[in-house]
């Protein structure tokens, strides 16, 4: 059994095409550029070092280098290093503005595998995407996830990787964790201006079908040898976890439904709970902490409604925060509108989207969460793409903004890390229709209603559309 979010939440936009269906010159090429151990001043993917296991010219230091990076978003398979030069160089304008927090995975996502064969590394699609991030002034994170094959059971060597879902989401087996932890420590020497790195991905192969749970013993373990490997590199770098699912099931549920997490959204699977627990008991350290979730239910419910389905992040959120004793809190993904039976979340309008969207990050900061990913489902080609922050950039004239992308960058601008939150007046009429978020200088309102209405927030009086979101300046 795995858990209901892993392919729901995106995560199945994997790297399909790395390494597979080559030529013999092709296949060539890239034995050319797969190094041995870094740090022996050879040549990785192409780039020549300095003999010090470092990628590149590392630029200028991340935005941020504590345990907070504030609201961005995540590179799937595709996204904007790849494609047009104008489109691309467009997408770096935009993001260059913003500053925003970018995250890649290690493997998928984008990445191939960046250990093919023990010892021996490939890491040219990780470099274009770091650097990618670097060009337009973001924050990196990584997520260290996912294993190559060797170390799962699977084959290895050059051009034989099974990207296929089962074998991504399959996790280290118990006598390679120290192999994943070494991969781990690798990457934070080959991009030393990545200091935040998040442990695993959504407990991907960690459930323990003979007790029908989830293995939170063999995730904090892998987890541990990861923080302690990460720390010897650099004391200074952030890690977190555990990038845990928090499903919910219909209230009305009683296997596996919490009884003391709960509400009209629904209550919290407590099998989840119970991993989350051990893990923060027996973690070795953190600096932040890492969830995951929707606010609808494991079976696509959005109780009672799409809106007042977010209250359930907020729930999550000061759960967890109560748990770590306030531990940074970031969500690695958040979702509000459930997926199609190929994980697409296209059944609404732009409008409506961006408005829940808004609703459900309201929800995550009155949790307490200061950081956040929102998961960029970016197409390869075309110029319909439902909740993409910019049009695909295979041509010149792509890369151009979405309302998804005001949205995430706007936010991220008005309440960054440590931002100081007010409560602002609401006529009372208006409080069931709208959502609201304010600080000294902006208030963010969120029409929740599928028509115009006319509100009154912070005193002031003016019209809505439907869907609607509007900032305010005070």
């Amino acid at each position: 059994m795995m858990g209901r979010h892993e392919w729901n939440s995106g995560a199945g936009r994997w790297r399909l095409t790395a390494l597979l269906g080559m030529g013999a010159a092709a296949l060539a090429l890239v034995v050319t550029l797969i190094s041995t151990l870094p740090g022996n001043g050879a040549s990785i993917t192409g780039t020549t070092r300095d003999g010090d296991k470092v990628h590149g010219t590392p630029g200028t230091p991340p935005a941020s280098t504590g345990p907070d990076v504030g609201w961005g978003f995540t590179h799937t398979q595709y996204s904007a290093d790849e494609g047009s030069g104008a489109a691309t160089a467009r997408v770096e304008g935009l993001l260059s503005g913003t500053a925003l927090p970018q995250n890649q995975h290690i493997m998928g996502w984008g990445a191939g595998n960046p250990e093919p064969v023990k010892g021996r590394y490939d890491f040219e699609e990780m470099d274009r995407r770091i650097d990618f991030v670097r060009k337009s002034g973001g924050t990196p994170v990584v997520t260290l996830c996912c294993a190559p094959d060797w170390m799962k059971g699977g084959r290895a060597g050059v051009g034989v990787t099974d990207w296929s879902r089962a074998a991504l989401e399959t996790a280290p087996t118990p006598g390679h964790y120290k192999d994943f932890a070494a991969l781990a420590a690798t990457v934070a020497k080959r991009y030393p201006d990545v200091r935040h790195f998040i442990v695993w991905n959504e407990f991907k192969g960690f459930w323990n079908d003979s007790e029908a749970r989830w293995d939170y013993e063999g995730y904090t373990e892998l987890y541990n040898l990861v923080y302690k490997a990460l720390k010897q590199v650099n004391p200074e770098i952030m890690v977190g976890g555990p990038y845990l699912v928090m499903d919910s099931v219909d209230p009305r549920q009683k296997q596996d439904a919490s009884t003391t997490l709960r509400g009209a959204w629904g209550a919290m699977d407590q099998r989840v709970l119970d991993a989350f627990s051990y893990w923060n008991q027996h973690k070795a350290g953190a600096d932040f902490v890492v969830v995951d979730g929707s606010s609808y239910t494991k079976d696509d419910d959005l109780l009672p409604n799409e809106f007042a389905a977010t209250d359930k992040l907020t729930a999550v959120g000061a759960w967890v925060r109560k748990q770590t004793r306030d531990l940074p809190l970031w969500w690695a993904e958040y979702y509000v509108e459930p997926a199609d039976g190929n994980d697409d979340r296209d059944g609404w309008t732009e409008d409506h989207r961006v408005a829940v969207q808004a609703a459900g990050m309201i929800a995550l900061v009155k949790g307490g969460a200061s950081s956040g990913f929102y998961w960029n489902p970016e197409e390869r080609k075309g110029t319909d793409c439902a909740g993409c922050l910019w049009t695909p950039t295979d041509t010149a004239g792509g890369g151009r903004e979405l309302p998804m992308y005001n949205l995430v960058s706007r936010f991220g601008e008005a309440f960054p890390p440590g931002t100081t939150y007010r409560t602002v007046p609401v006529a009372q009429d208006d409080v069931p229709n709208v959502r609201v978020l304010a600080t000294d200088k902006v208030v963010l309102v969120v029409n929740t209603l599928g028509r115009g209405i006319s509100a009154q927030v912070d005193g002031k009086r003016f019209d809505m559309k439907a869907y609607e979101v509007k900032w305010l300046q005070r």
